[in-house]
C-alpha cells in the first residue's frame, strides 16, 4: 500500500477519535472515510490495536518533529528552549493523544496501547515500527533533552559544560510538562515561566 493511503487511514482514525470515544470508532467507518476497503485497512494495520499503535506512533513522531523545528530556530539558546516548551504546551492542548503520551494519563475516550513492544507479523515496515516499543513520558523527557543538548551544545564543548546543559534542558522539558498537566494561570503562561527559569541558569 502507498504511504499516502496509510496516512489517509491514520487521518481518518484521528478525525473519528475527535468525534467519539475510541471504543466506538469502527474499522469499517475509518476505511470508508479514507476511501479504501476494510480489508485494505486490516492488511495495513492488522487489527484495531495495530491501528491505535500506529496512530500513537505517528502523533509521537509529529510532536518530536515540532521539537526539532523549535530547536532549529535562528535564535539564541534561551529562546529556542522557550519555543520548545511553548510547542510542548500548545500541541498538548490541541492533541489529546500527545497530552496522554506526555503525561501518562490516558482517558477512557482514547486508545491506550501497551507501551511495550507487541509481537508483529506485519510485512509493513511502518507497522513493524509501530508494533515496537512506544514512548513513555520518561522517554519523551530524555528524547527532548537529548535533542536540545545536541542542538545547543558547542562542538567540542567540555563534558562538564554538556552535563550542565543537559540538566538545564531537562529542567525546561519537565517545566513544560508540568504546564501540560496543570496549565499556568494568567501572567505570561509557559513562555514566561521558562524565561524566568532560564534567567537563573548558565547557558
Amino acid at each position: 500500500m502507498m504511504p499516502a493511503a496509510r496516512e489517509s487511514l491514520l487521518d481518518a482514525a484521528y478525525t473519528a477519535l475527535a468525534r467519539r470515544p475510541w471504543s466506538a470508532v469502527r474499522m469499517v467507518d475509518v476505511a470508508a472515510a479514507a476511501g479504501v476497503s476494510r480489508q485494505t485497512l486490516y492488511n495495513e494495520f492488522g487489527s484495531k490495536e495495530g491501528l491505535a499503535r500506529a496512530l500513537v506512533r505517528r502523533e509521537a513522531d509529529g510532536y518530536l518533529a515540532g521539537v526539532e523545528r523549535a530547536l532549529a530556530l535562528p535564535a539564541d539558546a534561551r529562546e529556542r528552549l522557550t519555543a520548545t516548551a511553548e510547542w510542548t504546551a500548545s500541541v498538548a492542548r490541541e492533541n489529546a493523544l500527545v497530552k496522554a503520551m506526555l503525561t501518562g494519563c490516558w482517558s477512557e475516550r482514547l486508545p491506550a496501547p501497551t507501551l511495550s513492544a507487541v509481537p508483529s507479523s506485519s510485512a509493513v515496515p511502518a507497522q513493524r515500527r509501530a508494533d515496537g516499543p512506544l514512548p513513555s513520558p520518561g522517554d519523551f523527557v530524555a528524547a527532548v533533552r537529548d535533542r536540545a543538548v545536541a542542538a545547543l551544545s558547542a562542538p567540542g564543548a567540555p563534558r562538564a559544560d554538556t552535563a550542565e546543559l543537559a540538566r538545564t534542558c531537562e529542567l525546561i522539558v519537565r517545566l513544560a510538562l508540568s504546564c501540560v498537566a496543570a496549565p499556568p494561570g494568567e501572567g505570561g503562561g509557559v513562555a514566561e515561566l521558562v524565561r524566568v527559569t532560564l534567567h537563573r541558569q548558565p547557558l
